[in-house]
C-alpha cells in the first residue's frame, strides 16, 4: 500500500486502537448500548401504538353510538311530523271555521244596515226646518223683577225684539273629492257620480 503524504498537512491522531478478534473498532459503542436503546425505542412504539388503538376503538364506539342516535333520529323525526300535520289541519279547521262565522256575521249587518236603510230614510232640509226649536224656560230671582218694574215705570224704554237663535247645523260629512257629484234624492238618499 502506497501512502502519499504531503508535507503541509497536518497529522490526524486516530487514538488507541482496540482489537477485536484481530479487527480494529474504533468510536463503536458496545452491542449491549445498542440493544438497550433499540428495545427503549420499541418500547416507545409500542407504547404509542397501544395508546392510539385504544382511542381508535373509543372513536369507533362513539360512531356507533352517534349512528344509532341518528336512526332514532329519523323515527323521531316522523313523528314530528305527524304531530305538526295533525295540528295543522286542527288549526286549519278552526280558521275556516272562523272565516266561515266572520262571513255570516257580516253578512247580518249589511243585512241589518241595507233594512235600517230602507226603514229610516234620511230627513231632507225642508223637514228639519219645518221642525220647531224646543223652548226655553228661564226662572227669574228677585234683581230680575226689580229690572222689570223699572222698565215697566219707564215709558220711554221700547223692548226690541230678540234676533232669531241661530241653529246648530247637524254635522256634515266630510266634503267628497273634487271629482264626484253629490246627488240628494227626494227620499233624502245620497249618491255620488264620478265626473269624467
Amino acid at each position: 500500500m502506497t501512502m502519499i503524504s504531503d508535507p503541509d498537512m497536518p497529522a490526524i491522531d486516530i487514538g488507541p486502537a482496540t482489537h477485536t478478534g484481530g479487527q480494529a473498532v474504533v468510536g463503536k459503542p458496545s452491542n449491549g448500548k445498542m440493544i438497550g436503546v433499540v428495545a427503549v425505542g420499541a418500547l416507545l412504539i409500542t407504547a404509542v401504538n397501544i395508546t392510539a388503538a385504544v382511542y381508535f376503538y373509543r372513536g369507533i364506539n362513539d360512531l356507533r353510538f352517534v349512528e344509532r342516535r341518528l336512526e332514532q333520529l329519523g323515527s323521531f323525526e316522523q313523528r314530528i311530523a305527524a304531530r305538526l300535520e295533525t295540528v295543522n289541519n286542527g288549526f286549519q279547521s278552526r280558521f275556516e271555521k272562523l272565516d266561515g262565522q266572520l262571513q255570516g256575521s257580516f253578512n247580518e249587518v249589511k243585512g241589518s244596515i241595507a233594512r235600517l236603510e230602507q226603514e229610516l230614510p234620511l230627513a231632507s232640509d225642508d223637514d228639519m226646518s219645518s221642525i220647531a226649536e224646543p223652548s226655553v224656560v228661564t226662572t227669574s230671582t228677585m234683581a230680575d223683577e226689580a229690572t222689570d218694574l223699572e222698565e215697566a215705570t219707564e215709558p220711554s224704554i221700547v223692548e226690541a225684539p230678540r234676533p232669531p237663535k241661530k241653529r246648530i247645523a247637524a254635522a256634515l260629512p266630510p266634503a267628497p273629492n273634487s271629482s264626484y257629484q253629490r246627488i240628494v234624492q227626494p227620499d233624502g238618499k245620497v249618491h255620488y257620480k264620478k265626473i269624467n
